[in-house]
């Protein structure tokens, strides 16, 4: 009486059950689940008339659209694997990924079809390139592409439904590379209805709640809101690009009640004009992970705007959450400036992500001090097949039995884990280690910072020394020596960053995580000698 664990089963339910409830919003148009998906099963009936069976790789180069939302449904349920793409890269990046995949179809948003088309040559193994939606006004696809939209019109929603295992491959998802070629992280229908269920137990939603899509799909398959939404029975509304003034109005017009949103989303949300800010409803609730948050962040967003964010941690090799900064009756009574700082930890297992570990280098636990940093290391159902096509990379990876993730982490006594850095990212200053994160934590709390990042510069006598690079609030100011002493008053002397880079802006992947390695790359032009 065993079913496999997929999230293909949401939609399932979702259908039976909310047939006639609004599934997914994109601009002016709407869809029912019985609507949504109806059109997922009629691109499966196409893809199958194309040849595509199971395992067969399938690309898709796409913003949050509806086309993009319906892939996770479409590909997977005729035993195919997703591969959806940042659509942040560059040709030469695209060329790698669809040809390391070996995708035979391609599905690109009328944004990118002239990026693909000057790299077809190049996809050998691509047969068949597929236009997706395009609003009044764009590019039309010539006679090179198919059109999604037509094929779907023209389609019936019959397609043979082949057995699916749970260890079946859902996706590759790709890394973001930076010294080297990305990795194809192989995610599984058990990991993605694995997360799915956690994330329901820790963020419930309804089917009375507005989902909108801040998250890139692309990244770790949306956190697997992409099924987690639909499992709910709740809408989708999707956005193409996030900007606050396009969030705050979605906001309002459509009642949103929850999202997700990495830190430096949110930073630009709490930084908003207050005539977009108090266009938002009360009480949404911010799923928010990619990187550590700011503890002064998440007090702005709670005090001024009355969300409620939730705290997660994870990787896209973990499909992605494996802790929560579980809320707790103990926390309530605490003033609101230290409750924001525990739920900038990363806290706890999830209960379906299985076991976690902070080790020393000997691979023992370190104490629960929250001093005493180490490795963050997991096993359990949401950890990745391994890496596509990558067999010496999913050993370093896996080696032991346990996911090794480069998370530099302390335990406090109440189990909580708190991430202090990446492992590549902690300075060594004197001997001693310096958490950029904690730098950085320190210095949005003056009033002039709008976004900082920390990194570690070689120093003749320290060998190294924190270096802040510094985005000021619009009309505000401040010079290196007032961050510096305002740095000094609030840290230990020797974590304050020795010197200071004014920039407009900080390079950002996609997800919003800052880049570091770009940073770093600037230190001949600015960096003490």
């Amino acid at each position: 009486m065993e079913t496999p664990l997929t999230p293909l089963e949401f939609g399932r339910r979702a259908r039976k059950l909310y047939p006639e409830r609004v599934a997914v919003i994109d601009s002016a148009s709407r869809w029912t689940y019985a609507q949504f998906l109806d059109r997922c099963d009629r691109w499966s009936a196409v893809l199958q008339k194309l040849g595509i069976k199971s395992g067969d790789r399938v690309a898709y180069l796409s913003p949050n659209t509806h086309a993009q939302l319906e892939s996770f449904y479409a590909v997977p349920q005729i035993g195919a694997v997703l591969v959806p793409l940042n659509y942040r890269l560059t040709a030469d990046d695209f060329v790698y990924l669809i040809n390391h995949s070996g995708s035979r179809m391609v599905c690109v948003d009328h944004e990118y079809l002239a990026t693909i088309d000057s790299i077809r040559s190049r996809l050998p193994c691509v047969e068949h390139f597929v236009a997706l939606s395009c609003s009044v006004g764009c590019p039309q696809p010539n006679s090179a592409w198919l059109d999604y939209e037509a094929m779907i019109e023209a389609s019936p929603a019959e397609f043979t439904r082949p057995e699916i295992h749970e260890t079946d491959l859902l996706t590759i998802n790709y890394t973001s590379g930076t010294t080297a070629h990305p990795k194809g992280v192989m995610i599984t229908h058990r990991n993605a209805w694995m997360n799915s269920i956690g994330t329901l137990l820790y963020a419930p939603m309804t089917c009375a709640d507005r989902y909108l899509w801040t998250l890139p799909m692309f990244h770790a398959n949306g956190w697997t809101f992409v099924w987690t939404v639909t499992a709910a029975g709740a809408a989708h509304v999707c956005l193409r690009k996030v900007e606050p003034r396009a969030v705050f109005e979605l906001m309002a017009s459509e009642q949103i009640t929850t999202l997700c949103a990495a830190p430096t989303v949110l930073i630009s949300l709490a930084n908003a004009p207050e005539s977009l800010r108090r266009l938002a409803p009360k009480g949404i609730r911010v799923i928010t992970a990619g990187a550590p948050p700011a503890a002064s962040t998440i007090q702005r967003l709670e005090e001024e705007l009355g969300w409620t964010i939730i705290h997660v941690y994870g990787l896209t090799e973990t499909a992605p959450f494996i802790t929560v900064c579980e809320q707790r009756p103990e926390h309530a009574p605490l003033p609101i400036r230290k409750r924001a700082a525990i739920k900038a930890r990363q806290g706890v297992e999830l209960i379906t992500s299985g076991e976690l570990r902070v080790v020393d280098t000997q691979g023992n636990d370190v104490p629960h001090d929250g001093v005493t940093p180490g490795e963050i290391i997991a096993r359990g159902n949401v950890v990745m097949a391994g890496y596509y096509n990558d067999p010496e990379a999913t050993e370093r990876a896996l080696h032991g039995g346990w996911l090794h993730t480069g998370d530099a982490a302390v335990v406090h006594p109440d189990g909580y884990v708190e991430i202090r850095d990446r492992l590549k990212d902690v300075i060594i200053s004197g001997g001693e280690n310096i958490s950029s994160v904690e730098v950085e934590g320190v210095l949005l709390r003056h009033p002039a910072v709008e976004e900082v990042a920390i990194v570690g510069f070689p120093n003749e006598r320290w060998g190294e020394a924190p270096h802040a690079f510094v985005v000021l609030h619009e009309g505000a100011r401040a010079d290196e020596r007032e961050l510096r002493e305002f740095a000094r008053a609030n840290l230990a002397h020797f974590k304050a960053p020795h010197s200071v880079s004014f920039v407009k802006e900080l390079p950002k992947t996609a997800t919003g995580k800052i880049q570091k390695y770009i940073l770093r790359a600037q230190r001949p032009a600015i960096a003490p000698q």
